[in-house]
């Protein structure tokens, strides 16, 4: 496995635990009953012993391994299941075709593994998530000037009355006043260490998350919150640079982000934040040294409290602030994604915890 692998230990220990927040990090295969699982498997656990870890499913599969049928490993991971597809590619081509079952089984589809699917991966059925993409849609259309008269049924919807209640649903506004509000789009990409969560206005980022962390919810709220916009699945210009520069950071090709960010924080919260874009890549600083930097040595808890408190993951590096004495402290992605990104800049041996 890679270097940004979790250690043999940490995998261990996450799959006897059934820790969903390893899902698509690693597979668990046994060599007992030739079954791999992904670490969230509620089937019970082997002897750590009669246990071997793999990065993916294709690499369990080609050493002999058959997929649980519990807990369906293939279907499990990060990329969309292979099913899934065809699907996925005729919804970015027609963003506004109505799906129905019917259209569905055309495709070869089964309804109802396709609205678990959607449940299971984005919080939100896919009758829910296609609304959320005709809306998007409509949104842009009208805030680039189109009659409105126009953009209810280029958005697949039957009355103008449907319309504007499902609009004013996700964006807290009737349609005749969206040239006042703003748009979150969110964004789903994979990393070496997890899959993460992207939200972007039309400015700049303002979300990058491990799709984990349990304050996920809590942030997608704070960022509709300050930003005064509703969060809706799709893709903009800057989600899809995100993408590229996460992926060429992660591939050692990139040491600083140009994105525009959108933190949206108080005063003592956006100070922070700003902060801890001066850390140079490879570098560390204590708690106590960024209480120093923005003009306070005496609020560590209060940095510490704004530095879990961001928003924008590794374009603000927050895994760069550790303990005065060397260890590893919290990380809301966890503490082991925290030393796999210290590793991938190449900071040095800590006194513990690496």
């Amino acid at each position: 496995m890679t270097l940004l692998a979790p250690t043999r230990d940490e995998m261990v220990d996450a799959f006897l635990k059934s820790d969903g927040s390893y899902d698509g990090v690693f597979y668990t295969a046994v060599r007992t009953t030739g079954i791999f699982c992904i670490p969230s498997c509620r089937a019970r656990k082997p002897l750590p012993q009669n246990v071997e870890f793999f990065e993916t499913a294709r690499e369990a599969l080609v050493s002999g391994y058959r997929p649980c049928m519990r807990c369906r490993p293939m279907e499990s991971n990060n990329a969309a299941p292979e099913w899934l597809r065809p699907l996925l590619e005729a919804i970015e081509q027609d963003p506004q075709q109505r799906w129905r079952d019917a259209e569905l089984q055309n495709l070869g589809l089964e309804p109802t593994r396709v609205r678990r699917h959607f449940q299971s991966k984005y919080g939100m059925t896919f009758q829910a998530y296609m609304r959320a993409r005709r809306l998007a849609a409509a949104f842009t259309q009208i805030r680039a000037g189109a009659e409105i008269d126009d953009v209810v049924f280029d958005a697949g919807f039957e009355s103008h009355s449907g319309f504007r209640d499902a609009f004013e649903r996700v964006f807290g506004c009737p349609p005749g006043q969206a040239e006042g509000v703003g748009c979150v789009t969110i964004a789903w990409m994979e990393t070496p260490i997890g899959p993460m969560v992207a939200g972007a206005t039309e400015t700049g980022v303002c979300l990058l998350e491990f799709s984990d962390r349990r304050m996920l919810e809590t942030q997608l709220t704070r960022v509709r919150d300050w930003c005064g916009a509703a969060a809706v699945p799709g893709e903009n210009q800057y989600t899809r640079e995100l993408r590229a520069q996460v992926d060429a950071y992660f591939a050692g090709e990139r040491r600083d982000f140009t994105l525009p960010l959108e933190t949206r924080g108080t005063p003592f919260q956006e100070k922070v934040w700003a902060a801890l874009r001066t850390i140079p890549y490879g570098e560390t600083w204590s708690y106590a040294d960024l209480a120093k930097q923005v003009g306070n040595p005496a609020a560590v808890r209060a940095v510490a409290k704004a530095n879990g408190d961001n928003r924008i993951s590794i374009l603000i590096p927050c895994h760069r602030v550790i303990g005065s004495d060397g260890e590893l402290t919290g990380y809301g992605g966890g503490l082991w994604r925290k030393r796999a990104l210290l590793k991938r800049e190449g900071v040095p041996g800590l006194a513990r915890g690496f």
